[in-house]
């Protein structure tokens, strides 16, 4: 069996970063044992004026289908929709009417199209005309534009009268600069306390920390509740430190303070940048398990014939032990045991857990040849699913020895281990299987895992069923 060709990182992050996990002390008359308690995001805390405004504007629309007999479920369909297709805004500074403009009334028209066909696929003959159709969408639309509007003004008031505090986090001289600009800016809604970075540099208004007892002191002095990441290239090494103050509250930010290279709208003082929202982890985890479940469910319940064909003409060709089992290193850098079609046997334990490519693979008989190719040797691996050891979708996993190996060669290596190890992923749709860059497919996990969305998995899923069948197998 040769081995798999894509790696996952340790669950213990490097820490010769200059970097060292904080341990906070609460403050007194706090509660706990960790400070800060667990607060809600300051740019969150419009999210239920915000809900309400949506609402409140889609009944105000409901109000001209006041003389339908469907009344009730069509306004209730409609607020519906408008929650679900509601704008969102993660990033300051706070949005105006304009800008929400377009997404209030694309979304808005959306809405009531859609209800326009329930509508006439429920009760052909209680079909909403086209004027019902306009004056309601007007309303609904010029509603929520108010509304928001309003929010979004006592919300922009609440910030320039009490800015978040931040932590910027970098190389000296750019997060100087980036503070700096925050500062000159302070529509923005932040204001920079203190400058984290490995070198004790001079910088020219704010203090450089470099330990975490000056840190923990800042983060108590300040209340800091915000944190700007202004070197992408080395967050994968700030991890422990962002995860941390993401943990204890604090928004996270990664900024780019000198190109715009991420595909996003999202601005802070001019520079480009975009969210870490590791607020939502929970809830995303949550909906990617249940898609593993459901799936992975599913598919083991339609191939468990063809997994018992398999099994039996294994055993015939190959003997006893058709079943290949190896310590795989998953999420948190927690072991489990990966279960794959066992096409090729090693020589040895040794050469199974420390050679990349299994010796006279070549030799492999037709049919072995053939489920390697094709990856249906990988099928097993659903069970890997259901049990939550894996994902369909994530990092592919590795054995201890390139874990730890490939840990201390690429950058960023580590930071692949936040999510659970997956069947498929980025970097296998993109080509980079078998013998390909390490590096690259870093990247591409690292990328995954900053941008995921169950959407994301979907479509990577899609895309791996549509090139099921390949020339050659992981």
């Amino acid at each position: 069996m040769s081995a798999e060709s894509t790696v996952s990182s340790p669950g213990t992050y490097p820490r010769d970063h200059g970097f060292k996990p904080v341990s906070i002390v609460p403050p007194r008359g706090t509660t706990g044992g960790r400070f800060p308690l667990r607060r809600s995001s300051a740019w969150s805390a419009a999210s239920v004026p915000l809900l309400v405004a949506d609402g409140t504007a889609a009944l105000l629309g409901a109000l001209i289908l006041t003389g339908d007999q469907l009344h009730p479920l069509l306004s209730a369909v409609l607020v519906a929709a408008a929650l679900l297709l509601r704008p969102r805004h993660t990033c300051p500074p706070v949005p105006g009417v304009l800008d929400e403009l377009p997404a209030v009334c694309g979304r808005t028209a959306v809405a009531w199209l859609a209800l326009a066909t329930l509508a006439a696929a429920y009760r052909p003959d209680h079909a909403l005309s086209a004027r019902t159709l306009l004056m309601g969408f007007a309303v609904h639309a010029a509603a929520s534009c108010a509304l928001r509007g309003g929010v979004h003004a006592a919300w922009r008031a609440a910030l320039l009268r009490n800015p978040r505090t931040a932590l910027v986090i970098g190389p000296v001289a750019t997060a100087q600069r980036v503070a700096a600009a925050v500062l000159r800016h302070p529509q923005c809604g932040v204001r920079p306390v203190g400058i984290v970075s490995e070198r004790q540099d001079d910088a020219e208004d704010l203090p450089v920390l470099t330990t975490s007892e000056e840190i923990e002191r800042a983060i108590v002095q300040n209340g800091v509740r915000a944190v700007l990441s202004v070197h992408p290239s080395v967050r994968a090494e700030q991890e422990p430190l962002l995860r941390a103050l993401a943990e204890w509250g604090c928004v996270v930010w990664e900024v780019d303070p000198d190109s715009p290279s991420y595909a996003t709208k999202e601005r802070l003082a001019g520079f480009s940048c975009r969210r870490l929202d590791r607020s939502a982890a929970r809830w995303a985890g949550a909906g990617k398990r249940a898609l593993d479940v459901l799936v992975s469910g599913a598919l083991l319940l339609l191939v468990s014939p063809l997994l018992l064909v398999f099994g039996v003409a294994l055993r015939i060709s190959e003997g006893p032990g058709v079943v290949f089992r190896q310590e795989r290193i998953g999420k948190d850098g927690k072991p489990f045991t990966l279960l794959k079609f066992r096409t090729h046997r090693p020589v040895d334990q040794q050469e199974a857990a420390t050679r990349w490519s299994v010796a006279n693979e070549h030799e492999m008989r037709g049919f072995c040849r053939m489920l390697r190719r094709t990856s249906l040797d990988e099928l097993l691996q659903l069970w890997n699913v259901l049990r939550g050891d894996m994902s369909l979708v994530g990092p592919r996993p590795e054995r201890p020895y390139f874990v730890k190996q490939f840990s201390g060669v690429y950058p960023g290596y580590a930071a692949r281990h936040r999510m659970r190890t997956g069947i498929t992923g980025l970097a296998q749709i993109h080509g980079l299987r078998g013998d390909t860059s390490i590096e690259d497919r870093c990247r591409f996990d690292n990328v995954y895992i900053d941008n995921w969305s169950l959407w994301q998995d979907v479509c990577i899923l899609l895309r791996t069923a549509g090139t099921l069948v390949r020339r050659t197998g992981s």
